[in-house]
């Protein structure tokens, strides 16, 4: 099961009741963080989920909305009794963005590790395959996949005519090779059966429509998109911003075939973005207006 929340869903600056962009993923008892817009760590709090488990935080890109509530969250990790190294990664220029913030977040009990991208990018955290893959914005900016494989079924009746020894079956199911004491060797494909349906999320925000989206996001479960702008008449303002419009973000989770799409990072002049979702459920009919504090679990297809 993977645990999806929409801390923030607001884009430039905050409103009374809409925090900057931020994403919260927790799988398997960790947590990924997307983006530290102002705010980040008070909608936290209001979901009831711990800043504890966070191991990993991603950024999208530096402009302010997204970065400007880090120094407070770590302080909060800090203040957790938090030792374990966090992740952080994102474009050209981390280090020196997360170093300046630093300097009102001194002293952290717990190390700092930096991944930096310079290109359309792919590692594992603990369980969750991340892609990170280049949008157009007017700085560096990236958009991330985050994708959770799932073996396929172990087969008791196949491995008992092998007649492997039960204490092995474990190890089998776990994806590791086995050598008996007599020096027989079984491996994981002699058991198992062909890999299941995992899940997949996509995330960008800060970007024109590009083929960079539709690629990586094809086939997710879930697509969060910025919709800065939900009137039609202000596309041009989209183009010029390196924004989108509700209905642009819908042609590309019709394009990509997600199965669900929740639109975020408002302009602030977008008070009431439901009253503007027709827009893009014309193209794609699964498509909702997230808000701070919006939450799915994912499940596997049979559980």
């Amino acid at each position: 099961m993977l645990d999806v929340c929409l801390l923030g869903s607001g884009g430039m600056m905050p409103l009374p009741k809409r925090a900057l962009t931020a994403l919260m993923l927790r799988y398997n008892g960790n947590s990924i963080l997307t983006d530290c817009g102002e705010g980040t760590q008070v909608a936290l709090r209001k979901t009831g989920w711990s800043p504890k488990s966070v191991g990993l935080i991603l950024f999208t890109h530096f402009h302010a909305d997204h970065v400007t509530g880090l120094p407070g969250f770590l302080l909060t990790l800090g203040n957790a009794e938090r030792t374990e190294p966090l992740l952080m990664a994102g474009p050209r220029g981390l280090t020196k963005v997360v170093n300046a913030l630093l300097i009102v977040a001194p002293e952290l009990p717990f190390e700092i590790r930096l991944l930096e991208f310079t290109d359309n990018s792919s590692f594992e955290y603990e369980g969750v395959r991340i892609k990170a893959f280049k949008v157009r914005h007017n700085i560096a900016c990236y958009g991330y996949s985050y994708e959770i494989d799932r073996r396929g079924k172990f087969n008791p009746d196949r491995a008992k005519e092998l007649d492997i020894p039960l204490k092995y079956w474990k190890v089998l199911q776990g994806g590791d090779p086995v050598v008996t004491e007599e020096g027989r060797r079984f491996t994981p494909d002699m058991v198992m059966g062909e890999a299941r349906k995992g899940l997949k999320v996509t995330y960008t925000t800060d970007t024109r429509p590009c083929e960079n989206i539709v690629n990586y996001a094809k086939g997710s479960d879930l697509f969060i998109c910025e919709g800065m702008y939900g009137e039609e008449d202000k596309k041009d303002k989209a183009k010029e911003h390196k924004h989108m419009t509700f209905s642009e973000a819908a042609a590309l989770a019709r394009d990509a075939e997600v199965r669900k799409m929740w639109l975020t990072h408002y302009s602030p002049s977008l008070i009431n973005p439901r009253e503007f979702i027709g827009n893009a459920r014309r193209i794609f009919p699964e498509s909702y207006a997230g808000k701070d504090g919006m939450m799915t679990e994912l499940r596997f297809e049979d559980e």
